[in-house]
């Protein structure tokens, strides 16, 4: 695994003499079957007061992509490939496909759960809704991208249904997942006044109710230290390329607890949405319906008046709850930390654990302007991360696929179906039995793995790498991934097997071991798989004999074939070559 966490070299790997001749054969059918472009949906809906203006600028053309290289750059942009998806990048270009994701519709989460609820029985709804509406998304959404960078900014902003706060607000957090979607394309000082103002993230970081100083009572710091700490600038000042300033040979904090201090002070009074500002609505006991997803109000009652002094900037006393959050989150955006710490994590959600200073140094630029002037355009951004050099290198592993993702790929590339429409996949937590996992349930709020996270007394460690997802990933979680897909890829997932795949291409292709495995190298491995892994499948799946057809043991020829499928998709799924990245 050393592997996953190498810097990027030129050229990619060898294509073998079989490879291009079926992906195109790949290419060719989805084709053929109707798998072309999406037409463009309307512009994305975003909450009041928090427009998607940012400009998108045009891009040169660019020549057209090898299938290979599609779906390569589906792995990073998507919840993975499809033969159709392959097909239509193929005959486009990075930068149009892209430009067309960004005018999708949203599609809400909070609703979905909210339809679903309609047809439970009243006190059934729970998180495992959220599940669903998640992976309902992940594996049929049309705005895959939007999907695919909400669920890395997740990671970034967290919140968890693990939170015993949480788990019985399931439209509530749908609701905060669907205003990290909502900004995802729009501005990230509009995404962190989103973040900071939603009821989950009050809940969770416990800044809702907090109130102001009074003899020895202070306000409460969490949130105030994480948004610095987690979700904005980060503990050292770092330069343009995501390098830490050094001061005497020793990284410089960019905050101390006079800092924390006075930005918890910003978060007082604020608590429940309602048309009033009353004491019982402060705590909690006068409900508004709407308030799991309304963002706070302010209570000036209990918000701090008092003169509050973080990184550089003084409030003066006597200034209202909303005005003082404005000079607060303002004077974050600005931070020049904020390009480059931000940038580097989007990286390494969707590109490579260790990006190469110039690469950061590049997505921070255009963080700071996105070639019109504005700072902060989440386009520009998302731009800079996908369409980089580094991100189309395709010459050594960069990261290791989080175990969500990998569910998630096979889904997609084997257009699985729900028989009930909701994709019933729920709690994945479990590292012996499942994938060590589940989407929204961090077991705290440095996420599930921390970007700086490197395994101890390895290679990567001494040389200086990094490998996040490493830190959720050992003997039983090894044991019991490939133990769930063992099962999972015969007989489908979810409760009560709802969600099956679709093996019907390849089946067509089981008699024919060599384009079977090419065209789950398209799908799984993205056109990277070695020589030496292509052989040893092939070989696998040829010793499974099919028999010829016979009146007597009539099902013996069907269930060969499917077993030569599930072998090749076991063991390309398996393959330290599939779970490290290119």
């Amino acid at each position: 695994m050393s592997a996953c966490g190498g810097g990027a070299s030129p050229g990619g790997s060898p294509e073998t003499p079989g490879d291009r001749t079926s992906a195109e054969r790949i290419v060719a059918g989805a084709a053929s079957s109707g798998g072309g472009r999406a037409t463009t949906g309307p512009s994305s809906p975003l909450t009041p007061g928090q427009p998607d203006t940012a400009p998108t600028p045009s891009t040169p053309a660019s020549s057209a992509l090898t299938p290979a290289a599609a779906s390569h750059f589906l792995a990073q942009a998507t919840f993975g490939p499809t033969a159709a998806s392959i097909a239509a990048l193929a005959t486009s270009s990075k930068a149009a496909w892209i430009a067309d994701q960004f005018r999708k519709p949203l599609t809400s989460h909070r609703n979905t759960v909210q339809s679903v609820a309609a047809q439970l029985p009243p006190g059934i709804l729970s998180e495992n809704q959220v599940y669903e509406s998640f992976w309902r998304q992940a594996t049929i959404g049309d705005d895959q991208l939007r999907q695919r960078v909400t669920f890395a900014l997740s990671q970034i902003f967290v919140i968890s249904v693990a939170d015993l706060n949480l788990v019985s607000r399931p439209a509530g957090v749908a609701s905060y997942y669907d205003a990290l979607a909502q900004n995802a394309f729009g501005n990230f000082r509009n995404l962190l006044q989103a973040v900071a103002l939603h009821p989950m993230m009050g809940m969770y970081l416990s800044h809702m109710r907090n109130q102001k100083e009074s003899g020895v009572r202070v306000p409460d710091e969490n949130f105030a230290r994480e948004v610095m700490q987690l979700m904005s600038i980060g503990l050292y000042e770092l330069n343009a390329d995501g390098t830490p300033k050094l001061q005497n040979g020793r990284p410089v904090e960019t905050y101390t607890h006079d800092d924390v201090a006075g930005m918890a002070k910003v978060f007082t009074g604020w608590s429940w949405a309602g048309p009033d500002t009353s004491l019982n609505r402060f705590k909690g006991n006068t409900v508004d319906p709407n308030r799991d997803w309304t963002p706070m109000q302010n209570y000036p009652a209990y918000h701090s008046t008092s003169a509050k002094s973080f990184l550089g900037t003084t409030i003066p006393a006597g200034g209202t709850g909303e005005a003082d959050v404005k000079i607060a989150l303002d004077t974050l955006f600005q931070h020049p930390n904020v390009g480059p710490f931000i940038g580097r994590q989007l990286i390494q959600r969707l590109v490579s654990s260790n990006p190469s200073p110039a690469y950061v140094s590049r997505v921070a630029a255009a963080f700071a302007n996105n070639g019109s002037g504005v700072r902060g355009d989440m386009q520009a951004v998302i731009r800079a991360v996908l369409l980089d050099p580094e991100a189309a290198d395709t010459g050594s592993a960069k990261k290791l696929r989080e175990p969500v993702l990998r569910l998630a790929n096979w889904l997609r590339a084997f257009n699985a179906k729900s028989a009930s429409g909701r994709f019933q996949i729920h709690v994945t937590d479990d590292p012996l039995y499942t994938l060590a996992q589940s989407p929204l349930r961090a077991p705290s709020v440095f996420n599930f793995f921390r970007p700086s996270y490197t395994p101890p007394n390895s290679s990567l460690s001494a040389q200086g790498l990094v490998a996040p997802e490493m830190q959720i990933t050992g003997e039983p979680s090894v044991t019991g991934y490939l133990n769930f897909i063992q099962y999972v890829i015969p007989s489908g997932s979810g409760s009560a097997l709802d969600i099956k795949p679709d093996y019907s291409a390849e089946l067509a292709l089981s008699t024919q071991p060599t384009q079977l495995v090419d065209r789950l190298n398209l799908l799984l491995l993205n056109g990277g798989m070695s020589t030496t892994l292509r052989n040893q499948i092939i070989t696998a799946v040829s010793a499974i004999n099919v028999p010829p057809p016979s009146a007597a043991f009539p099902n013996r020829v069907d269930d060969a074939r499917r077993n030569r499928v599930y072998l090749a998709i076991f063991l390309a799924m398996a393959s330290p070559e599939y779970l490290a990245q290119r």
